[in-house]
């Protein structure tokens, strides 16, 4: 098992940092919000998620000086090429208004027939054992689904009420927190990353 036991989440989400916090807890890893340490958000300039995840884990890595995890995950429809991808957070505008962007997204689709309504969640993680690590640890999880055509269900957070599960034919709003981090996008890829951490 790999030697670290502390990590900075390079995010202020709470909803995130709780899911990651249930997952590493079994691992051993302490993981701490960057706000413990005053790092600002990161300028996310990159164009994939892979980009963005590498941009913030190095950022909270320099300024905290402990090794940094960064995650970069968010939504592509197929019917929309992709989006609103790296957007995912501030599609309508405003950065983590959830009620807007599921509204804007509901008002893109509103002519798609539910088949041609297919939905990916994608997350990447990107882990530096130190702000200029050339060797990252990046993990891609994917979570297939597709989007429906009203919210339904009062768990989770962003996308969950409008995305639909076909394994457990429900939305993800719907899971309990063990089912989606057992199912999601972030568990499949918190999954990958466990395991390069005890093959290290």
């Amino acid at each position: 098992m790999s030697t670290i036991n502390k990590l900075v989440l390079a995010s202020n989400n709470a909803g995130k940092l709780a899911e990651f916090q249930a997952i590493l807890q079994d691992c051993g890893i302490e993981l701490l919000p960057q706000s413990a340490f005053n790092v600002p958000d990161a300028d996310e300039t990159g164009l994939s998620f892979i980009e963005n995840a590498i941009l913030k884990a190095r950022h909270a890595a320099r300024i905290s000086g402990l090794p940094a995890l960064a995650d970069d995950s968010g939504l592509a429809v197929d019917a929309l090429d992709g989006a609103p991808g790296i957007y995912s957070a501030r599609f309508a505008g405003q950065h983590g208004n959830d009620a807007a962007n599921n509204a804007k997204l509901l008002a893109d689709l509103a002519q798609i027939p539910e088949p041609k309504r297919g939905a990916q969640f994608h997350c990447v993680l990107a882990l530096v054992t130190h702000a200029d690590d050339p060797i990252p640890i990046v993990c891609h999880g994917v979570w297939q689904g597709r989007i429906l055509p009203q919210a339904a269900g009062s768990n989770g957070f962003g996308y969950d009420p409008l995305f639909w599960v076909e394994e457990t034919q429900c939305a993800s709003a719907e899971l309990s927190k063990a089912e989606k981090n057992r199912l999601s996008h972030r568990g499949k890829a918190m999954a990958l990353l466990i395991a390069a951490l005890k093959a290290r």
